[in-house]
Formats: C-alpha cells, sequence, structure tokens
C-alpha cells in the first residue's frame, strides 16, 4: 500500500489563501479546504506510524488553521500552511518533532524551541560544566549534512549569574536547541516526501537522548525521575 503523499491542489489552495486570506473568500471554499486537511491528517498519521518504528510517540497534533490575531501583529484569519507536531511518550523522552507545509517555505524541525525555566537552567548548567558530548553529538558530520547549524533564540552576552568569557558561552546564551530543515516544494510533492521527513527525525534521535539525559539527571548523573 502506498503511503499518503501531499498533493499539487493542497499547495495551490494554500497559495490562493495566502493571496485571498479572507472570512468571506474562505468560507465559500470551507468544503475544498476539508478535503485537503483530511488528507493532509492522513499523511501526519502515516508518518507518526513510521516514527513509532523508531521511536516512542505519544500524540500526534495538527495544529488549527484559524490564527489567534488578539496579540498579533498580523490580522489575518487564517496560516496559509499546514502544521503539526508529534509528542515523544513519557517524561523521560524529551524533545519533539514539528512539520510545516507551506508553499515556498515548508520545514522540519526538532528540538526545545521553549524550554521552561528550570529545563533551561539546567541545560545551561550542563554545557557550563562541560559541553564536549553536546559539541560532539551536533558535530558529527550525518548529523549536520540533514540539520545544519544549531538555531534559537538567544541572550546578548550571558545569562546571569554566567560567566560571559566561558569558552562555551556561544552554547548558554541560547534560549532554544533547536534544528531545522526546509524543503522546496518539489521535494514535499516528491512521493518520497515522508521518508525524507523521516529518515530526518530518526537522524536527530541522537540528540533527543542526550538531551533527555541531561534534562532527566542532576549535575551528578543521579537521576530526577521517580
Amino acid at each position: 500500500m502506498n503511503s499518503p503523499v501531499i498533493s499539487e491542489e493542497a499547495l495551490e489552495f494554500l497559495k490562493k489563501l495566502k493571496e485571498n486570506n479572507n472570512r468571506q473568500w474562505f468560507e465559500a471554499r470551507k468544503k475544498e479546504f476539508k478535503k485537503h486537511q483530511n488528507a493532509v491528517k492522513e499523511f501526519y498519521t502515516a508518518l507518526s506510524d513510521r516514527l513509532r518504528e523508531h521511536d516512542e510517540i505519544d500524540k500526534v497534533k495538527l495544529f488549527r488553521i484559524y490564527r489567534d490575531v488578539r496579540f498579533s501583529a498580523d490580522k489575518t484569519p487564517y496560516k496559509p500552511h499546514f502544521a503539526g507536531s508529534f509528542s515523544r511518550m513519557g517524561e523521560a523522552l524529551r524533545g519533539g518533532y514539528y512539520l510545516r507545509i507551506r508553499p515556498g517555505e515548508s520545514f522540519i524541525a526538532g528540538g526545545f524551541w521553549q524550554p521552561n525555566k528550570e529545563d533551561l537552567l539546567r541545560i545551561r548548567k550542563e554545557l557550563e560544566m562541560d559541553a564536549a558530548s553536546f559539541r560532539h553529538c551536533i558535530g558529527q558530520k550525518g548529523f549536520r549534512e540533514i540539520w545544519g547549524q544549531l538555531q534559537g533564540e538567544e541572550v546578548k552576552t550571558a545569562p546571569k549569574g554566567f560567566d560571559r568569557n566561558h569558552p562555551d558561552i556561544d552554547l548558554i546564551r541560547k534560549k532554544a536547541f533547536i534544528f531545522t530543515r526546509e524543503f522546496s516544494d518539489k521535494e514535499v510533492l516528491a512521493p518520497d516526501f515522508m521518508v525524507q521527513v523521516n529518515e530526518s527525525f530518526k537522524a536527530i534521535r541522537p540528540y533527543f537522548d542526550l538531551m533527555s539525559e541531561i534534562l532527566t539527571t542532576d549535575l551528578n548523573g543521579e537521576s530526577l525521575l521517580s
């Protein structure tokens, strides 16, 4: 049985939505939207099944297309993309996967986007003590070829309580620890797109394993899990 694919019609709908981002246009094409949404749900569900072959996935969440405009400078009512996340199972498995389908701007991501203050401090303390394992993990050739460089917002100099001259301050100043990989429309529409996404997610697993170990132990390596 063939795996679900992203259709050219779905991308065309999203392009038109971006050009006509208003309720009147969208409501007149609600049935067409639902058709594409259901097909995309099938894709995400099939992808989650593939993920479960090499990771423990708790749930899949497909985000609503309706934009929350209350606190946004962008007041258009709809997001011209499909997006969803895949959560890992249990408190011992940290990190998460993300996929966005948007014409000309599709990408996957993995890592720690907005860690809470306790997790962020724990990561920084680990990097302050010894960043060698972290650098080795994200510096592997195969990893870099797929995921590139570590991304994420950072403070300008050093977080409070940390030395701005620390040799690993480039890592310590990070407020997020994520990796992304972009895909062209041609790649999104290709029959092997799901395979490419799944293989990319599989390649980030060593990073998740390292970060899970850090976030579930103290600085002495003792488990924080009950």
